[in-house]
């Protein structure tokens, strides 16, 4: 099943819809639920007509279908209750510690690293990136993420993965200047962590077959910077599942229906399979050049990200954002 959220000058939250399995037409969803949100907060009583619907629409019997126009849908879930993203891949951390000259952590491999983000409002996938000081080195951040039903304190992991209702992508924009200055404070990430974007659709795990297995989806992330390639990492490639994520948040609080778990900057030891964000690539130029060529966004500067299946077709529709100066 695929869902979406249909922009709305009345509410916050959007507009629940279905959207069909090829993302080209959608039908409204608010008289099972009159938001994503809403809908995750009940799912055990709403998945059953949510998917009868889906089913309808895929079928081309649903009612008052509609072509899909993205630009008319918000963030999938345009706000929710939380948003703590992992670090869960390896590659990643080892790069950014040493671009700011930090020592790796001792629990590398046995801990996850977490922070609680911006989740009271996501950007759309499609709007503008705000910016009003470029000495704050704006920088994207490709990941996938997981939104879960309500999650007890003190869950397994393997009790976690059961957890996760949908999966989404997330451009997790970072302000690389802020941060150095903020953990040297010893109280983490704040104001170099501004708003986000999610995926203008996100998708229960079935959805995706087998390229989703053990808390993990095993499919490449297309990053593409100012029209160029800059990125297709393998998502598969995280050290910790979801499961284990999820359970990291959950140790010592309950997490209420709609929480959303990142993954953190999708990141491979790969050959030619380049890069989720600008601070790894200036990283990788530092290590093999002696200096960092690539300077951090500016104004105009686009991003896009995409996930396609194993046939070429895209699973969660496009984030593609703009930097404007503020």
């Amino acid at each position: 099943m695929k869902l979406g959220s249909l922009k709305s000058p009345h509410s916050r939250d959007g507009e629940l819809c279905v959207v069909s399995k090829d993302l080209k037409t959608a039908v409204k969803a608010t008289q099972i639920a009159p938001n994503l949100r809403e809908a995750l907060e009940h799912w055990k009583d709403k998945e059953s007509a949510l998917q009868k619907l889906y089913t309808d629409l895929n079928a081309g019997t649903a009612k008052d279908s509609f072509l899909v126009n993205e630009s008319e849908f918000h963030s999938a879930m345009p706000r929710t209750w939380l948003f703590a993203d992992g670090s869960a891949f390896i590659h990643h951390i080892k790069l950014v510690r040493m671009a700011r000259k930090a020592p790796l952590p001792e629990t590398l491999e046995t801990v996850p690293l977490m922070y609680q983000g911006e989740c009271g409002q996501f950007l759309a996938p499609t709007e503008d990136i705000p910016q009003r000081d470029f000495s704050h080195g704006t920088d994207f951040e490709g990941e996938v993420g997981v939104i879960t039903d309500f999650v007890p304190m003190g869950i397994t992991p393997e009790e976690a993965l059961k957890k996760i209702r949908l999966l989404v992508l997330i451009n997790d924009v970072s302000l690389r200047g802020l941060i150095p200055e903020e953990l040297a404070q010893g109280f983490g990430f704040f104001q170099s962590k501004p708003a986000s974007a999610l995926s203008p659709f996100t998708v229960t795990p079935d959805e995706l077959g087998t390229s989703y297995q053990n808390g993990r989806i095993n499919l490449p992330l297309t990053v593409n910077y100012n029209g160029e390639f800059f990125g297709k990492a393998n998502a598969g490639a995280m050290h910790f599942h979801f499961g284990q994520l999820i359970a990291h948040a959950a140790k010592t609080r309950n997490l209420a229906a709609g929480s959303i778990i990142g993954s953190g900057t999708v990141s491979n030891d790969v050959q030619g399979a380049g890069s989720s964000c600008l601070a790894e690539k200036r990283m990788i130029e530092q290590i093999e050049t002696g200096s960092i060529k690539t300077p951090f966004m500016k104004a105009g500067d686009t991003i896009e990200m995409e996930m396609l299946d194993e046939k070429g077709h895209s699973i969660f529709g496009r984030i593609f954002q703009k930097v404007k100066a503020v």
